[in-house]
């Protein structure tokens, strides 16, 4: 979702500077958005090499996309070992370091969705209110998901696994 909303963003967008005191840029929310998963990564799973920070100031709309496919990488991985390894080293999600730390369950997965699209919402708006709406293909594209499913390398048989091939991982 966020590669597709970056692949076509208008570049002018990208530090196009919005109304309001201290109103973060697009470029900002997206970096923000890595930088978050960075510190759940540092927190939860320590023994992760984590992916460089972005600087909000300085990133560009290409450093951003290979940012994020890294830390959302990462994330996934922490995701697969705290859910469904038993032996597994992530033993809690912490959101940030003043929060209490949750045991792993999907409650973690849909943390991290929902905070990817809440500024997935914001990026979209704010591209609008600056006169650089997405196009047509990405606007309407992120609700395409079979069609994102199948670009992912994902058919039917991936879906089918059996309880045991679950379990064993």
């Amino acid at each position: 979702m966020n590669q597709l909303i970056l692949e076509h963003l208008d570049p002018r967008a990208w530090r196009a500077k919005p109304d309001g005191r201290n109103a973060r840029t697009i470029a900002a929310i997206f970096a923000h958005m890595h930088n978050v998963r960075r510190k759940w990564l540092r927190l939860s799973a320590p023994h992760v090499k984590l992916p460089a920070q972005l600087d909000r100031t300085r990133c560009t709309q290409h450093q951003t996309q290979i940012a994020l496919a890294k830390s959302a990488l990462l994330c996934s991985e922490m995701l697969a070992e705290a859910l469904c390894r038993a032996d597994g080293r992530v033993r809690q999600f912490r959101r940030d370091g003043w929060a209490r730390a949750w045991a792993p369950s999907p409650a973690m997965f849909g943390y991290m969705i929902m905070h990817d699209a809440h500024h997935r919402g914001q990026i979209c708006m704010l591209a609008h209110q600056l006169s650089f709406p997405l196009p047509g293909e990405a606007s309407y594209g992120l609700w395409a998901w079979e069609k994102l499913w199948k670009e992912c390398g994902f058919n039917e048989s991936t879906l089918k696994m059996s309880k045991s091939e679950v379990k064993r991982k």
